[in-house]
């Protein structure tokens, strides 16, 4: 997983961790930087994220959200908790990409740093072990970046809320923007997906049978290792059974190193879709052209109609000079929600706090979010194409922005 590769993947997110340590965040306490919580004189929240390891690229952004909302609140005098207003102290600890680390992590952020409730980590693997620690300990958790099937089959949470996408809309995405763009392919798919959580549901089960439902002949349907990095047998029985559609479910490492070899192999699908491993722009980053084309599901775009959406994404590209990505938003709605019913609860009663995000009911950067009964809250998707270094919406028609490149440049 340390290849050349991945360090040339997460260069830029290296770039913004170390925009964010040079920034004097009185909120923020990072790592070596922790020390016990003074109960009395202020609030302490912490997250366990990939600061480091393959999902860096999605820890940073994390990072970045987590930070500006707790910096937001403390520049506004904190919260008041029994009539005394306190700042918010947040702990962020990396957990390297590790569901181990996580799990770690989380228990120091309660044991040692006295956090009086947390925010998640990035994708299944990672989130769940955090959160499993925080429901044994009775401590509220509100996290994005895990999609909400593989959130809910872990087990009937009390205490760990969850706002993202839902699998099975994100799986039906190609095939509804197929049929409604019009995009006239051989209906052959190949589908390549890692062996992780969300891999398996997305590509292992719901793809397969949604191509069948709609129409297309499935010619190859591939697992592989989280940590594989060689793809050239699979690539070459797609492009020998002739697939017009290669649908991937992958980390960003993964994604770079597939898409370099369906290029090196000469072969040319019409249409390439990466999930969750093309979100990051360190995926377009490491490519460079070879992204072009390439479609992803997208849960957030400043363009959205949601308060502080055009603003948030400006902020980050003015303090970072880099490109904002869309975890920028889900991150810094998760912890507003979780500041949101610290102060609504006026309390650090860990129960006292989770009653009142079950209230949640309001409109954040990512829209309008109330839990259910399932403790999830589902964002409504659109489709992403990485088109110049940007992400411009090419479906549904009625929030695109941009013009669906296709075939595959």
């Amino acid at each position: 997983m340390r290849s050349r590769k991945s360090h040339e993947l997460l260069s830029a997110g290296h770039r913004l961790s170390r925009h964010l340590r040079a920034v004097a965040l009185c909120s923020v306490a990072v790592l070596a930087a922790t020390k016990p919580a003074a109960a009395a004189d202020e609030i302490v929240i912490g997250a366990s994220i990939p600061l480091s390891g393959p999902l860096a690229g999605f820890g940073s952004f994390q990072k970045w959200g987590y930070s500006r909302a707790v910096d937001e609140v403390n520049k506004s005098g904190g919260i008041a908790i029994d009539g005394k207003k306190l700042l918010v102290r947040l702990v962020l600890r990396d957990d390297k990409t590790d569901p181990n680390a996580t799990a770690a992590n989380t228990e120091t952020l309660l044991s040692r740093d006295k956090a009086v409730a947390l925010l998640g980590s990035c994708t299944p693997a990672l989130v769940n072990a955090g959160a499993l620690v925080a429901e044994r300990k009775k401590v509220p958790l509100v996290t994005a970046c895990n999609p909400l099937e593989a959130f809910k089959s872990v087990r009937k949470w009390t205490y760990v809320w969850d706002l993202f996408f839902d699998e099975p809309e994100l799986a039906a995405i190609p095939f509804k923007a197929l049929r409604d763009l019009k995009l006239e392919t051989n209906k052959k798919v190949a589908i390549f997906h890692d062996n992780g959580p969300d891999g398996q549901v997305v590509g292992g089960a719901l793809w397969p049978n949604m191509a069948r439902d709609a129409g297309y002949e499935v010619v190859e349907n591939t697992s592989f290792p989280v940590d594989n990095t060689q793809f050239t047998s699979i690539v070459a029985e797609a492009k020998a059974k002739g697939a017009d559609i290669v649908l991937v479910d992958a980390i960003t490492p993964q994604a770079v190193s597939l898409r370099k070899q369906i290029a090196s192999a000469g072969y040319a699908p019409k249409l390439l879709v990466i999930e969750k491993g093309a979100e990051p722009v360190q995926f377009a980053e490491a490519l460079g052209k070879l992204a072009d084309g390439v479609v992803v599901g997208g849960y957030w775009d400043p363009s959205f109609p949601y308060p502080g959406a055009k603003d948030l994404a400006a902020a980050f590209e003015g303090e970072t000079k880099l490109t904002s990505s869309q975890h920028i938003a889900d991150s810094y709605a998760a912890a507003q929600i979780l500041l949101d019913a610290i102060a609504s609860a006026g309390s650090l009663g860990p129960d006292t706090i989770n009653a009142a995000i079950a209230r949640t009911d309001k409109n954040y950067v990512v829209g309008p979010i109330k839990f259910d009964e399932n403790h999830t809250a589902k964002l409504p998707l659109v489709m992403l194409q990485w088109q110049a270094g940007k992400t411009p919406i090419v479906w549904p028609q009625e929030r695109a922005n941009g013009k669906v490149l296709f075939p595959l440049p």
